[in-house]
């Protein structure tokens, strides 16, 4: 009987209609999570003339968020092994959208910290600016949930369940949506045992090849155990090197890239106020912030050009470190402290190669991992990485709050240099790979 499998049958139905929803969908989900995240660009400033509050308390305002974070990406990495990406995607977009709008509502500063930690119930009080910024930023997730009913889960997930024929009718649906046909013949999905592997010696090999052992009801993502088996597999003697090095450049990433956007609103305000001797004043008027705050984060889109250039001409690795390398460049004149038009600058091009890079890496992570562990080890490394975020404001503002600018730079820079020399370490080159 004539057989097909997944990478048969999304080859032959191409990109169209369907895709380009998912990425509509998909794309909200980001952009959900990039504004709950440079509105502390705005958030700290804000709370620490309303609340009168300390440069050490206005950085704990973005580490808990960070903090809260890492707990969710462990959370729904194995939420998404164990029940579905789609199952995921929900719970995540619903636990967003209620922590967004309830922080909205904090009557003090330990009640906002709280809340951006926890889900918890606030006092409704006068509509101030900062508040109506917190709840706007709740809306994406809001827009996703009409809409989850018409996404589909993983076909390739589904396979590695043993649920052949509800990934028959995903493909089917897909197949519709972009006006085209399936490959003749019957889904199938070959599932090696662990003995077909034991003569790999190399990582290299096992990344790509490997389907973990018992691919039906008893792998990683269905067990009952499978939490514990999915990490399990993820420090196993031929994953371990990938695992831990993926683990530090995700936490040196999210370092920088966090740490560059809180710098946009700290930089400024921080050099005026040791300059002129007068601390935790805000120096900076709105509109300076909110002009180098948009700026610097249009830097986003050459970053994501880039990167999208690179990763197949390059490779992943190759683009990783460059970009971080070329990071560093761009921070090692704020070393010293220059003026405005300088500094957005150069705070403009770090934030391209940190975005690239963060991109690539983003890309590079779930190349490597086999579909049974994937959402568990993309998301404990996301966890990983949102401890850099969680340090990252003690560095970005405390530090700068207390005149150490030099000292503040200098970290950023010695973290992305020792993940830029780790990239070169990565057993396996993922361009041109077939994930299994």
């Amino acid at each position: 009987m004539e057989t097909y499998t997944i990478d048969d049958a999304l080859s032959a139905m191409g990109f169209g209609k369907f895709q380009a929803l998912v990425l509509a969908y998909a794309g909200m989900g980001w952009v959900a999570e990039a504004m709950e995240l440079m509105l502390l660009s705005f958030l700290g400033p804000q709370v620490r003339e309303e609340w009168n509050v300390s440069p050490e308390n206005e950085s704990l305002l973005s580490s808990v968020v960070f903090a809260g974070m890492l707990i969710g990406a462990c959370t729904w990495g194995f939420v998404s092994d164990k029940y579905g990406r789609r199952t995921g995607l929900l719970f995540s977009t619903l636990f967003t959208s209620v922590v967004g709008c309830l922080s909205a509502l904090s009557p003090n500063y330990l009640c906002l910290v709280t809340l951006r930690f926890l889900v918890g119930v606030g006092v409704v009080l006068s509509a101030l600016n900062w508040r109506w910024l917190l709840a706007f930023t709740a809306l994406p997730c809001f827009l996703l949930l009409p809409f989850f009913g018409a996404t589909s889960e993983s076909p390739r997930y589904l396979c590695v369940q043993n649920r052949i024929s509800d990934a028959t009718v995903v493909l089917e649906r897909i197949a519709t949506a972009n006006q085209s046909s399936l490959p003749p013949g019957v889904l199938t999905y070959h599932c090696e045992t662990e003995n077909d592997h034991n003569s790999l010696a190399s990582e290299n090999e096992f990344l790509l090849d490997a389907r973990e052992k018992g691919c039906s009801i008893d792998n990683a993502a269905s067990s009952k155990s499978g939490s514990i088996d999915a990490l399990r597999k993820l420090l196993s003697r031929r994953l371990l090197r990938s695992t831990l090095l993926i683990w530090f450049v995700f936490y040196a990433n999210s370092f920088a890239y966090y740490g560059l956007v809180l710098l946009t609103s700290e930089l400024s305000d921080a050099n005026k106020s040791c300059k002129s001797g007068l601390k935790f004043e805000m120096h900076q008027k709105e509109t300076n912030l909110y002009k180098d705050t948009f700026i610097t984060s249009l830097a986003e889109v050459p970053g994501l050009i880039l990167s999208a250039i690179l990763v197949d001409w390059f490779g992943r690795k190759a683009s990783m470190w460059s970009m971080m390398f070329a990071c560093c460049a761009f921070l090692c004149p704020l070393v010293l402290s220059q003026n405005e038009l300088l500094t957005t600058i150069l705070l403009f091009g770090a934030r391209a190669c940190a975005m690239g890079s963060f991109t690539v890496l983003c890309l590079y992570a779930p190349e490597v991992y086999p579909t049974s562990v994937r959402s568990t080890g993309v998301g404990i490394a996301t966890a990983i990485g949102r401890i850099g975020g969680v340090v990252c404001p003690i560095v970005a503002v405390a530090m700068l709050r207390g005149c150490h600018q030099m000292e503040a730079i200098l970290v950023f820079e010695l973290v992305l240099l020792l993940a830029g020399v780790a990239c070169f370490f990565f057993p396996v080159e993922t361009k041109g790979r077939a994930m299994d």
